[in-house]
């Protein structure tokens, strides 16, 4: 399509865009903070390893599930005004968070957070939607905003040693607080309100059916990765069914919560598989390196944290040179190669067991790290691009449940993976008591504790077995994530094909025109917009 330079933004869009990376930050943070508090709240409040993985995924679960629901809450409110109340609740979130007593009451208080997070990121995105209408300057937009979220993600392990260095574990929450005072200032001065002009009715069976969709599924996921797969297949068949009877309703509605058409457009479900898959990777990252910068390699917080450092440089530089190349290089090009760089990362974890381990998964971070940046980049872009813009929110807000729910799944189903291997490599030690060892084989940082505990010769040896299992379930886990990968880079290279981006607010109506030929509207086979990509 034409470049539009009469709608162009202008220095309050720019300065509105650094307020809105605020909430991302936010979020993003929040996702991956408690990775160096790991040890801290273990010691603390006692969890168990089925506790960790909740306290750890629960809020991206909630996220997920509520995504959708808030998107078109806000499409229908206003998007801002869903902001700050979404922005108010969070700061009053994590102070609960901060000061939970318990095990539990930690895991209910990252509900709240979850809740409240479910109205940021869709207000977020859609906003920006809405003030970048040029092509290119919504590009460099894109960029800024993935980029927020992806260095978000890495600095939330730095901003946690930083703080577990001087402070205590419940820190890490109250860092949310300042930034939210200065999110609920910037939004009213510099951010425009925008909301659909005519929204239609809102469908609250809908929104019960996302919940009960979503749920079941990332649980049924999740018990599956423990290995306990007929507990987990009753919960599989109620979300697949949930799922069915949304999908249905969507298409009888006139005012559906989602258009499910979207999905017919080639690109547009590809970015958002796409974008799964690599938030997969990056979320399971973050969850057992901390650990084993911390836990095994004996590194403070703080030092740990600073190894991380030149990954969430990578992912921001990565994120801007993607918009800078993607006219040039392509659009396939760039998401398949950045994939295949984040493999790459993920194949280097299995050389651990041969030594040097902070520098094997420093260095393994920041391949993970730059091909992740690049990849959200320009995926991102792509779903913005597929829709008019009165429909930014229910479109952002699919993208983002992928973007959570990628980013839960990935602890849950990585993290398994890494605490089924540890657990079956942990072998008994001579001079260690039973009842310790079965202590041992719950985390890492239990059996630490054990061994310690256990003092002398056997102590140092449960310490070492330990290490080499933890070790070795990170080598199982480096290759599951590059055989991830490596799937989703041929997955990308077939789906994206089409060098381009059908014109702006044509593939929702070309999708609908276009789903008795099933052919996704003709959007997915034509030229894409070389502005965009």
């Amino acid at each position: 399509m034409a470049h539009n330079a009469t709608a162009k933004a202008g220095p309050r869009e720019w300065a509105g865009l650094v307020v809105l990376t605020l909430p991302v930050l936010l979020i993003a943070v929040d996702l991956t903070v408690l990775g160096f508090a790991i040890p801290a709240l273990s010691a603390d409040l006692a969890p168990s390893s089925t506790q960790l993985l909740w306290l750890v995924d629960i809020y991206s679960f909630v996220l997920a599930g509520l995504l959708v629901t808030m998107g078109t809450l806000g499409d229908r409110i206003g998007r801002r005004k869903l902001l700050m109340i979404g922005c108010a609740g969070f700061g009053a979130a994590s102070v609960l968070a901060a000061y939970a007593p318990s095990a539990t009451g930690l895991i209910s208080a990252r509900v709240v957070l979850g809740v409240a997070g479910a109205t940021l990121m869709p207000s977020t995105l859609s906003l920006l939607r809405n003030m970048f209408r040029d092509e290119r300057q919504r590009l460099v937009a894109v960029a800024a905003w993935g980029s927020a979220f992806s260095a978000g993600s890495a600095l939330g392990p730095v901003i946690g040693g930083v703080l577990l260095e001087h402070f205590w574990w419940g820190s890490v929450f109250l860092i949310n607080v300042p930034i939210v005072v200065l999110a609920l200032i910037g939004l009213p001065l510099l951010v425009p309100e925008t909301r659909d002009p005519a929204p239609g009715r809102f469908d609250l069976l809908s929104a019960a059916l996302t919940l009960l969709t979503v749920l079941p599924v990332v649980y049924a996921i999740k018990t599956f990765a423990h290995g306990d797969e007929l507990k987990a297949l009753p919960f599989l068949a109620v979300g697949l069914l949930f799922g069915y009877v949304f999908v249905r309703r969507q298409r009888s509605l006139p005012d559906p919560l989602i258009d499910v058409s979207l999905f017919r457009i080639r690109v547009f479900s590809a970015a958002i598989a796409t974008n799964v898959l690599v938030v997969f990777v990056m979320a399971g990252s973050l969850f057992f390196i901390p650990q084993f910068l911390q836990l095994s390699e004996g590194l403070s917080p703080l030092r740990g944290g600073l190894l991380l450092l030149p990954g969430a440089a990578l992912s921001v530089a990565s994120g801007f040179f993607a918009a800078a190349a993607a006219q040039r290089a392509g659009l396939r090009r760039l998401v398949t190669g950045g994939l295949a760089t984040a493999a790459v990362g993920y194949a280097v974890m299995t050389a651990l067991p041969l030594g040097h381990g902070a520098l094997v998964v420093t260095v393994a971070f920041c391949l993970i790290s730059l091909g992740v940046g690049t990849v959200m980049t320009l995926t991102d872009s792509i779903v913005l691009s597929t829709v008019p813009p009165e429909r930014a929110g229910v479109a952002s807000a699919v993208a983002e449940t992928g973007l959570e729910l990628g980013g839960a799944l990935g602890v849950a189903v990585l993290g398994s993976v890494l605490s089924s291997a540890y657990r079956m490599g942990l072998d008994p030690v001579e001079g260690v008591p039973a009842k310790a060892m079965a202590g041992a084989r719950e985390t890492f940082a239990n059996a630490l504790s054990r061994a310690q505990e256990t003092g002398g010769a056997a102590g140092r040896s449960l310490a070492d077995a330990a290490r080499d299992a933890f070790a070795g379930g990170i080598q199982l886990t480096g290759i599951v994530g590059a055989a991830l990968l490596v799937f989703a880079t041929g997955q990308a290279w077939v789906l994206l094909r089409a060098e381009g981006q059908a014109p702006e607010g044509g593939a929702a109506r070309d999708a609908g025109a276009g789903s008795d030929r099933g052919d996704g509207g003709g959007g997915a086979d034509r030229p894409l917009d070389s502005t965009v990509l």
